[in-house]
């Protein structure tokens, strides 16, 4: 998805006059507080890794006195971590006048509620501690440029806020130095011991973990493939290729048949075929054997994919049946 042309016209109502006042005068005061002191400055870090535990003093309090740009990623999702290589980049070139900080949503479940976000990659700014969405979704470095141009137009023009000094050698760093790693979280880890008894064959230990990732997690979507497409294998495992195609042939009414045969030619790489069979298969029948071809076909449609169009015109086929 594209950046908006942002106005920021929102910015009034999120961060009123009064925030807007009192975060200058924040800033203002820490900046003389550290000038009476005699302190001296330290380099502003320009990419942040946050934590919902470090939210308040890394974003929040931090947002007094430079624009904090907050990207929601994903490690499983590729587009996530390739914008957050612009934004840091972007960071560099801009030398202060905005932060970074970049917030991984499974581990950080909170804040991501919290936020509202809807999918990753989703980009937020906070100014004087108010929220504002950015942009979702991979963009053109020209265009993320441009928005946070105006970001950092009303930050300063609304705000008093200009940004933080930082050393010659900040913006080399943060291409030099890669981010510390971070522990993988319970559901991480159980999610990755799905995915090894997968690859190992181990169909009933990958289903079990599957299922103890979305107990946890009932919307994990990573989970919910791979239980799938786990217990679509393990449906198939034993099943005698030729003896399944003849008694789906020999029997249309029999929804026993008709399932295995789908599975079958799913797995096989025949994947209309498995779609158009439980389609007519839903259309023959009524009650608990009408629920049942629906429901597999709903299973198939997870492990092939919700935005892979030979799903969305088998959904578009079924609806015609159903309705």
């Amino acid at each position: 998805m594209q950046p908006r042309n942002m106005s920021m016209s929102g910015v009034v109502d999120l961060a009123a006059l009064k925030a807007a006042g009192e975060a200058k005068a924040k800033a203002e005061q820490a900046r003389a507080q550290r000038q009476d002191a005699g302190a001296e400055t330290t380099a502003t870090p320009l990419v942040i890794e946050v934590t919902e535990a470090t939210f308040e003093s890394d974003v929040l309090e931090r947002s007094a006195e430079v624009p904090v740009v907050i990207s929601f990623w994903a490690d499983q999702a590729e587009q996530s971590k390739q914008l957050n290589a612009v934004l840091e980049r972007l960071a560099a070139e801009y030398r202060g006048r905005f932060v970074l900080a970049t917030a991984e949503v499974y581990a950080n479940q909170l804040l991501f509620q919290q936020f509202g976000v809807q999918g990753v990659p989703a980009v937020f700014a906070v100014l004087a501690g108010q929220a504002m969405p950015l942009f979702q979704g991979a963009a053109p470095e020209d265009q993320i440029a441009e928005v946070l141009d105006q970001l950092i137009a009303v930050a300063e023009q609304r705000f008093g806020i200009v940004g933080a000094e930082v050393d010659p050698g900040a913006a080399a760093e943060v291409r030099a130095q890669p981010a510390p790693p971070r522990p993988a979280t319970p559901q991480e880890l159980a999610l990755s011991a799905a995915h090894e008894a997968l690859d190992a064959g181990d169909l009933g230990g990958a289903i079990q973990a599957y299922k103890n990732v979305l107990a946890d997690e009932p919307a994990n979507i990573e989970a919910k493939l791979g239980l799938a497409q786990a217990e679509l294998l393990r449906r198939v495992q034993d099943a005698d290729p030729k003896a399944v195609r003849e008694a789906a042939a020999n029997a249309p009414g029999d929804v026993t048949a008709q399932l295995a045969a789908a599975d079958l030619e799913l797995v096989g790489g025949h994947v209309e075929d498995a779609f158009g069979r439980l389609v007519s298969a839903v259309r023959r029948t009524v009650g608990e054997d009408r629920d049942a071809v629906r429901l597999r076909l709903l299973e198939l449609f997870e492990v092939i994919g919700p935005d892979d169009p030979r799903v969305v015109a088998a959904r578009t086929a079924l609806a015609r049946v159903l309705f």
